[in-house]
């Protein structure tokens, strides 16, 4: 059997002394389309952080594919929050398209005409082939978050952790981003996005993370993504309960 995707053991996270994770166990053993959902202050992003190393543990361990992360990270891709990135850092499209190409060429090598026909196709698949010598600063939102994506997909990864790539994003975006998301899981990729709208995660997702602080759920969607687990998420707030009847309307109609 092979090992799991993703083993999060007994992770804790403390900023300033104060836990904003606490005691989180997650498995996932086969490929799927998770959505990490919370409110506010739950600890979602720290969750991908902390799997990624990018913040410390105050215990616990996270594996990936058997491996510690650290001897894993060419299969790792990894979208972050728009906020966090420096848009006004003097590099066009293209040039952070190729950044996704050093894990597999190392930082002592230059991309080269194929590294590049990769990144144009990366482009392409998102619907900027037409935009790779336009700079970063330029962009719109949608933009922007596209081409983080893109430089996801040159990555050639095989597990994903993307912070709400949905934010701020256009219709058209959001719904160019769902296509692409179902393709990559189709392609036997893992992906873990942090996810704030409630009335699409039953359509987005087949499986589901909530979480306050501590694990709450986790599972396949229709299991998981019920009214009693988001009262226990959310603190059965009644907009919050509104949005789940929503949600669930939504799900009956298409199903």
């Amino acid at each position: 059997m092979p090992p799991p995707i993703l083993d999060v053991h007994d992770v804790t996270v403390a900023y300033h002394r104060k836990p904003v994770l606490w005691d989180v166990d997650l498995t996932v053993t086969k490929p799927s389309l998770v959505g990490i959902v919370g409110p506010n202050g739950a600890g979602k992003s720290t969750l991908i952080k902390a799997i990624l190393g990018l913040v410390p543990l105050v215990s616990g361990s996270v594996h990936v594919f058997g491996q510690p992360v650290s001897q894993e990270r060419r299969r790792i891709g990894y979208v972050p929050q728009r906020e966090s990135v420096d848009w006004d850092f003097p590099v066009n499209v293209l040039d952070v398209v190729l950044m996704g190409t050093y894990g597999r060429l190392g930082w002592f090598r230059r991309p080269g005409a194929r590294e590049k026909a990769w990144a144009h196709e990366c482009l392409a698949e998102v619907g900027m082939a037409d935009l790779a010598r336009q700079q970063i600063g330029q962009l719109s939102g949608g933009q922007q978050q596209r081409t983080f994506l893109a430089r996801a997909l040159a990555q050639q990864a095989d597990l994903y952790f993307m912070d709400e790539p949905f934010a701020g994003v256009d219709a058209a975006t959001e719904r160019a981003i769902a296509t692409l998301l179902r393709q990559l899981r189709r392609d036997g990729k893992t992906l873990f996005v942090v996810h704030h709208d409630l009335r699409t995660v039953p359509s987005y997702f087949d499986h589901v993370i909530l979480l306050n602080v501590r694990l709450v759920a986790s599972g396949p969607t229709p299991l998981v993504f019920t009214e009693d687990n988001l009262r226990k998420t959310y603190g059965g707030r009644l907009a919050i309960l509104e949005t789940m009847g929503q949600a669930l309307s939504q799900e009956e109609r298409t199903a």
